[in-house]
């Protein structure tokens, strides 16, 4: 990466100049290919990704065969962080769901150049908590929203870290990233196409009606997205 233009990732983008330089030289770019698994579950965390486009699922799996996603990362945050900051193997799989490019670092680097400086280190902790509130968030919505509202929710999320535009999406993916049976998704699918929420065709889901989509989502979303806005500090 050459000068000291800084990649459109929000925690790129927000870093102190100090700090942003300690990072820069050993940053390189990547693409993220769909379906791509950046690291399992279980495993060690060789790199981090920051990405600047595309989205990456945090999905864990459970021994009868069904996954559901815990957490998403897009151009807001980082790829992998907890292993800086706790230094353990990921606890879930980490898989490219919209392609993208990322920035990307050796973990090594990073924690080396988060020992030098206490404000990076605020910084992903930072990330680190919006990413908890996330997974905890989405635990509750599991358990007991409607797969209406919890489709609804995902979709908006996911259209943000893309920053709008078709979202190049399966039911059978969905049906894996919500916990739920495929059949499911497609009537509720259908239902919204019905209702003028989305457009959907041949694996492309279009919103549509970002409002009507917003009142039939869960309160799951606003609460995530205030919460992650304040640590973020997005608002």
């Amino acid at each position: 990466m050459s000068g000291s233009s800084r990649p459109s990732n929000h925690l790129l983008q927000t870093l102190p100049a100090a700090e942003f330089e300690l990072l820069r030289p050993h940053l390189a770019i990547v693409e993220l290919t769909k379906d791509t698994v950046l690291f399992e579950a279980g495993a060690p965390i060789g790199d981090v990704y920051l990405p600047h486009s595309g989205v990456v699922s945090l999905i864990v799996g459970f021994a009868e065969g069904e996954t559901v996603e815990v957490a998403k990362i897009g151009r807001d945050s980082i790829v992998g962080g907890t292993a800086v900051l706790h230094d353990g193997p990921s606890l879930a799989d980490a898989v490219v769901i919209i392609p993208g490019i990322a920035s990307v670092l050796a973990t090594d680097r990073l924690r080396a150049a988060m020992e030098a400086s206490s404000a990076l280190r605020q910084v992903l902790v930072r990330h680190q908590q919006a990413l908890s509130v996330q997974a905890q968030q989405a635990a509750t919505c599991h358990a007991s929203h409607t797969v209406e509202s919890r489709l609804s929710r995902w979709l908006l999320h996911t259209r943000e870290l893309c920053g709008g535009g078709p979202l190049a999406l399966t039911q059978e993916c969905l049906s894996q990233l919500l916990g739920v049976r495929r059949n499911a998704i497609s009537i509720v699918a259908h239902a919204f196409q019905e209702a003028g929420l989305i457009r959907y065709s041949r694996g492309n889901i279009e919103i549509i009606d970002l409002e009507g989509l917003q009142k039939a989502a869960c309160e799951c979303y606003t609460a995530v997205r205030t919460q992650c806005g304040r640590l973020l500090k997005t608002e």
